[in-house]
């Protein structure tokens, strides 16, 4: 670090963040130091304390974006940069503490203890401060962060909780419904068993065995091994099928789906989509909105012990490439956590 002090003598008031400057594998992320930012009238400085690698941290980071039919892969490499990302900061969600507030800042003061969300389109939470406003026309979400949580775990929700909690209303879940929820030991499965229980359903979950006590801890009345049994042969029938790792065939979905059932996909597939057009399926995709109130809602719940975040593994900072070589095999349960400025292992 001090040859690099040496390179950037120019940095009046350096903080560390990971920084990449190409797309690739994990090791293309680097520790370095940059300003610090100073926040606008409308923004708050945050003191980070927590963040997590997402899916859509690793998609940034190695530039392997969803596509539909190749338009959304050279959309959003047009967008983030084609040859090389137009911005090198990464990390989407996060926790942490209200260091300073500018004068139009209403709803926060400093102390506060807040989590939310950076977003994939302005990232850089995996730093030791982040300047963000406390309202956003489009995507991105702050709120207090739940009194019964760490810091840890308050970085754990925001992406996950938020993507589960949109589609399911979405769907209209109603009490009673049978939902299937398809990848149930990730992110969003883990907070998408939680609340479809929460709003009444009967819930089944699908994950290897290695994680079928977890989904069953979390509400699932019914966990499918999908490396031993294949759901789709099953004689029961679920009016909502949620795919949240969109693995899962909707040809295969359409067997066990009720009459005028629901099919969830986040990222939508073509082939899934074709397949689809034209039946008395629904099919819900596209993505989840970002609000406040979102966020608000979920935290509420989270201090009625109605849902909690499940973590994986948690890194220091100095570990970003470890964490996200995990994260790449595709195996998580629930998140993995990247602890930032030094919070006491992740208590307040």
């Amino acid at each position: 670090m001090s040859k690099e002090r040496n390179l950037n003598n120019d940095i009046k008031n350096p903080m560390k963040a990971i920084f990449y400057t190409k797309y690739g594998p994990p090791n293309v992320l680097k520790i370095k130091e940059i300003e610090k930012p100073i926040p606008k009238d409308n923004e708050m400085l945050i003191k980070i304390y927590a963040a997590t690698v997402t899916s859509g941290d690793v998609r940034m980071r190695s530039g392997k974006f969803p596509s539909i039919g190749g338009i959304g892969w050279l959309g959003a490499r047009l967008y983030f940069g084609l040859r090389k990302p137009k911005k090198n900061l990464l990390g989407t969600e996060l926790s942490g503490q209200i260091e300073a507030v500018g004068r139009n800042i209403k709803r926060f003061k400093i102390g506060d203890q807040v989590f939310g969300t950076a977003t994939m389109w302005h990232s850089g939470a995996y730093a030791e401060y982040i300047c963000m406003p406390e309202e956003r026309k489009k995507e991105g979400m702050i709120a207090l962060k739940p009194s019964n949580m760490t810091y840890d775990e308050a970085a754990a929700v925001p992406v996950g909780a938020n993507m589960a909690l949109h589609f399911l209303r979405k769907a209209n879940i109603q009490s009673e419904q049978k939902v299937l929820i398809y990848g149930a030991s990730g992110s969003v499965g883990t907070y998408a068993v939680q609340l479809a229980k929460y709003f009444g359903a009967k819930v089944t979950g699908v994950c290897s065995n290695t994680n079928l006590e977890l989904v069953k801890s979390l509400g699932a009345e019914k966990v499918i091994d999908y490396t031993k049994e294949d759901f789709s042969k099953d004689s029961e029938t679920y009016d909502v099928i949620f795919d949240t790792v969109n693995k899962a065939s909707f040809l295969d979905c359409k067997k066990v789906l009720k009459k005028k059932g629901i099919f969830i996909e986040a990222n939508p597939r073509l082939l899934n989509l074709i397949r689809g057009s034209g039946r008395s399926t629904k099919i819900i995709v596209g993505n989840a909105i970002e609000k406040n109130e979102n966020l608000e809602y979920l935290k509420e719940l989270i201090e009625e012990n109605e849902i909690k975040a499940v973590i994986d593994r948690t890194y220091p900072m100095e570990q970003i490439v470890e964490a996200h070589r995990y994260v790449d095999k595709g195996h998580k349960k629930g998140n993995v956590v990247i602890t930032v400025n030094n919070n006491l292992g992740g208590s307040d």
